[in-house]
Parts: C-alpha cells; structure tokens; sequence
C-alpha cells in the first residue's frame, strides 16, 4: 500500500506558494492614475521682429544691434553734413530731411542694400569733399568782390550793394513772379488754384493745406528734377519731391495720380500730379517748401494772390 502523505504535504505547500505569489502578483500590480501634466505649455518661438518688407526706394530702419556694435559712420555722430538714423527713419525721409535726393545719399554712402539702415547709423548727407559746415549754413545770394588793395571802393547805393559798373545790365526776361532776396535765384509759383485751408505753423504743419477736386492739376512751382514719386512716405500718400538747386526741395502730397517719374526734369508751372486724396481725410494738396532739408513757410515765397 502506497503512502500517500507526502503527496497531499507536497500539494499543500505547492497551493500555498501559489497563493503567496497570486497575493504578491497582486500587491505590485496596483492601478495608478494617470499623471497630468500640469506644466505651462511652451508657446511656439515668434520672431518678435518682423522682417521688413522693403519697399523700391525706401529703407527700413532696423533696431539697433547687440550691445557694444559700433555702428557705421559712428565716429562722425553729431558733425556738420552728417545725419544719425531715428527710429522709423527711411531713405526717403531722411533725404526729404536733409534736402537731398535719397540715390545720392545711398551713393555717398556706399549703401549694399538701400532698404536697411539701423537706428544709430549716421549717414553723410553732403556730397564727399565737400564744406559739410559750409552746407548746413544758410545759404545767401551775395556773392563777394574781388579788387586789389589799392582800389578805391565802389560806391554804395542805398540798398547796401555796391553800385552797377558802367557796363549796361543784360535785359531781365519777363517773369510772372519777381526773384526776392532769400529766394536763391528760384521763380516760384503756386503749385494748385484752391484756396488756403491750413497754414504753415512751425513744429506742427509743416507746410500748406491747398483745397481742390479731385484730379485738378497739381504744378511744379519751380524748375526742378523729381527726386522721389511714388507712395513710401508714411502719412504723405502719393508724393512728388523737386529738388530745385542745393538749396530748395517741395513736397506734393496726397495725389490721386503722378504723372512724373524720378530723374524727370520738369519746368516751372508742368502739370506733376492730379489732386486727390490719397492718405488724408479728404481732397487736397498738402504742399512744403524745404530750404537744406527744414520745412519754411511757402506763403512767404510763393507771390500774392
């Protein structure tokens, strides 16, 4: 007869290592919830900057560059003929600013890429070799006198110019408007027949406010060279700038049309423009008179109506 107990000992310890590896298996396998992650999502990099969109003519001035840059022209910052990028500064605003044609500026400057300047920069904005004291002073039609030493002097009129010498003065041509002192030999005219409806007002309006319809005729109020026409001045609209001579440049602003490109003379009196109201409020031409870059008040050039 066959003992058996060894079996039933051997299965009970079996079951009860079963049992504890069940209780084991089921102490370790215990149900977590799931982990939240409460931690701020990381928003996508923005180029706080946007990249400018360059406009034909124009510059967009960039802000400046890491700290301890030299920037260029930096060594002649606040010199006489020299001009040092603003914030919001382009190549045709600082040409309008400093009575200059904004190619030249780019030309004297060696300018790679004329759509970026950096706040900071300082642009020539006098031809190179050229008195750069001499061009930022105002400019006077008299002319010196050259004699020798032992000459008598001329005799004085009562203006305070020496008198005509016998020699009979060439006839003066006929002109609608008279050349005054200051004018610097420029005939001017008006540049539209409206009347006034803002005045020139020193720190605020930079020039006159002339009312009209839309497409009447805008002039050129002197002989002169277009230097910029198109739209990349802010607050101008569609703009035409002269400039007449080294003195003198004139804004017309807010065309509906331009009839005139850049580097195209044009003749005292030619129709540049047709009024309209592009970028302002309602029809009119807004019309400045710049003597080396600073707006003076046209109503004391321009002749009485």
């Amino acid at each position: 007869m066959l003992n058996r107990t060894p079996l039933r000992r051997v299965g009970a310890a079996g079951m009860l290592v079963a049992v504890l590896l069940t209780l084991g298996a089921c102490g370790s396998t215990r149900n977590y919830a799931p982990v939240e992650d409460r931690s701020p999502a990381r928003a996508p990099v923005v180029n706080a900057t946007p990249t400018p969109v360059p406009v034909p003519g124009t510059a967009t001035a960039l802000p400046a560059g890491e700290s301890g840059k030299v920037l260029p022209g930096a060594e002649n910052a606040g010199k006489p003929g020299y001009y040092t990028v603003k914030p919001g500064d382009t190549m045709i605003r600082i040409g309008l600013e400093t009575g200059q044609n904004w190619k030249d500026l780019v030309k004297w400057n060696n300018l790679d890429n004329p759509n970026v300047v950096e706040v900071g920069q300082v642009l020539r904005v006098v031809p190179p070799g050229s008195d750069a004291g001499a061009s930022t002073r105002p400019v006077s039609t008299a002319r010196a006198e050259t004699r020798p030493l032992d000459a008598k002097p001329a005799p004085v009129a009562a203006s305070g110019a020496p008198a005509p010498a016998a020699t009979p003065a060439p006839a003066v041509s006929a002109a609608p408007v008279a050349v005054r002192e200051g004018d610097d030999d420029l005939s001017w005219q008006w540049p539209a027949v409206g009347s006034v409806i803002g005045s020139f007002e020193e720190g605020k309006s930079k020039g006159l406010a002339i009312a009209g319809k839309a497409g009447d005729p805008v002039l050129a109020a002197a002989d002169g060279r277009v230097v910029y026409a198109g739209s990349g001045l802010r607050g101008y609209g569609n703009l035409v700038i002269l400039k007449h001579n080294a003195t003198y440049l004139t804004a017309y602003a807010h065309n509906q049309a331009l009839l005139v490109k850049e580097d195209q003379s044009v003749r005292r009196g030619q129709k540049i423009a047709e009024m309209g109201s592009s970028d302002a409020e309602r029809v009119m031409l807004h019309f400045e008179i710049r003597k080396q870059g600073k707006p003076v008040d046209p109503a004391k050039l321009l002749p009485a109506r």
